[in-house]
């Protein structure tokens, strides 16, 4: 039994970077921490806890989360900062080395979190030092249930955590270890909670989550069907599927269902069966085209948003031609681009042709300039139209925002936004763009 004591009147702050899986995680870290008497901090007020939640998806990242820790650090002199998530899983170590760092926890670690600093607050861990505990990747055993909104309207379940695919570029199955996920019942009734709550929207997270199932023999599609039977939740939103892992049966469910929206979002990487043989990706251009133009003649309004990387090792010209040309012809929505970012310890450090710094940013804006084009293309067809828009709090006089089933962002002026639209879904006629062309101007009907 933890005592409580050592908790009661202490302040926190909180710092996520990178996916939406952390951002999850980093809520749930607070609500658990908020039950123990611990209080977020209010604006311009100094911390005695902080924690920091990091990515490492990306060089660039890392670089991002060593600031934001010193940036923490700095702000909040005194305090015991706490810092996990992937790029602690990976650099154990250089982590504990930054000044003002007093504990560091892995992937396997940090679902214990609250024991950990129960027992530095009470005194048993050393002080003056910073501790860091990991596993290694075979290990990582542990899953952190997660279902929290934060700050934010819409929930996010965590549904699965780790990947077992291995692509050469990406560090993320060392950092969060093999697949695994909880059962079907334990989700269904973290989702009745929500519901319980107030919420109305749920978005299902994961690493990998279509490989759900790999602990419990269940299917990703009987989670689905389990989830849509709980009425009070009106929307449910898939993050992030594998093409490979995207079955007709789930594409023909989630086009009937009552609460699964029209909305996916899919990882292509690239649309050169060169570059995806040299990814180990799981799937080809071909197959990835099948299930896009599938999903679009079952949810011809569906909303598709695409995953690229550019510049992997290997991307000649040519090849990044076929991935522009692919994207291009396709009736994707938006595009996510990341420029490829070498990794240590990647099996893609092996592959001879790199490509330029410049190169790269090139075919990052063009492809940005396309998904621009391409998401402008299919917000327009709407205007003119109805939709029933679930609206997010807004600041006092700033206008709301918020989205149609299909994923289209909409604005509401502040003129006619009102409080108790906060978390409501409206019906609203889409009258046209806005003044930078992110949102469609919406009028309540």
């Amino acid at each position: 039994m933890i005592d409580t004591s050592a908790f009661q009147g202490k302040t926190a702050a909180y710092y996520t970077l990178g996916c939406k899986l952390n951002f999850s995680e980093t809520s749930t870290f607070g609500q658990m921490l908020q039950d123990m008497g611990v209080r977020t901090v209010e604006k311009g007020e100094k911390a005695d806890l902080c924690l920091i939640n990091t990515c490492s998806v990306t060089e660039v990242a890392d670089s991002k989360c060593r600031q934001a820790i010193r940036k923490m650090v700095k702000q909040n002199p005194g305090a015991f900062v706490i810092v996990t998530g992937c790029y602690a899983q990976l650099e154990a170590e250089t982590v504990a080395k930054i000044e003002g760092v007093s504990l560091v926890l892995g992937s396997n670690e940090k679902a214990n979190l609250i024991d950990y600093l129960s027992n530095a607050w009470s005194g048993e861990a050393s002080v003056g030092e910073a501790e860091y505990h990991t596993v290694k990747t075979k290990d990582i055993k542990t899953f952190q249930h997660s279902c929290s909104r934060g700050n934010r309207t819409r929930y996010f379940l965590k549904v699965q955590d780790g990947c077992n695919y291995y692509c050469t570029y990406c560090t993320i199955p060392f950092a969060r270890g093999n697949s695994r996920n909880p059962t079907i019942e334990s989700l269904v009734e973290q989702a009745r909670k929500a519901a319980a709550e107030g919420g109305k929207e749920i978005v299902i997270t994961g690493v990998n989550i279509g490989d759900f199932g790999q602990t419990t023999g269940e299917r990703f599609i009987d989670l689905v069907k389990a989830l849509d039977s709980i009425e009070e939740i009106k929307r449910y939103r898939i993050s992030s599927l594998e093409p490979d892992l995207i079955d007709e049966e789930l594409i023909e469910y989630c086009a009937k269902s009552r609460a699964f929206m029209p909305h996916f979002h899919i990882p292509l990487q690239s649309g050169s069966d060169s570059v995806l043989k040299l990814m180990r990706r799981h799937y080809d251009s071909k197959l990835f085209a099948d299930k896009i133009n599938l999903i679009k003649r079952l949810m011809p309004n569906a909303f598709l948003g695409i995953d690229v990387m550019v510049g992997t090792r290997g991307e000649t010209p040519e090849y990044f031609e076929e991935t522009y040309n692919l994207l291009n012809e396709l009736p994707v929505t938006q595009l996510h681009v990341f420029p490829y970012s070498e990794r240590p310890g990647t099996a893609a450090l092996k592959i001879p042709y790199i490509v330029s710094p410049k190169d790269k940013k090139e075919r990052s804006q063009r492809l940005l300039d396309l998904s621009e084009q391409k998401t402008q293309d299919f917000y327009a067809q709407y205007i003119g139209t109805e939709a029933e828009v679930l609206f997010e709090k807004a600041p006092r006089g700033k206008a709301m925002h918020g989205f149609t089933d299909n994923y289209v962002r909409v604005e509401l002026p502040a003129a006619k936004a009102k409080e108790e639209y906060d978390n409501e879904i409206i019906r609203v006629k889409l009258t046209g763009f806005n003044r930078d062309k992110s949102a469609l101007i919406c009028e309540t009907l």
